[in-house]
């Protein structure tokens, strides 16, 4: 089976083989948003 190309862009794997995910709602019309709601987690 091939791995998703979709998730394989989107996810990266730790050295200990834990995910790491972008969290949504943080790349879009920063401007007008305050710095506390555009930290990403």
């Amino acid at each position: 089976m091939k791995t998703k190309s979709a998730a394989k862009k989107r996810f990266q794997v730790t050295g200990s083989g834990k995910l790491k995910r972008k969290h949504a709602y943080h790349g879009h019309i920063l401007t007008k948003k305050s710095q506390k709601r555009n930290q990403t987690k």
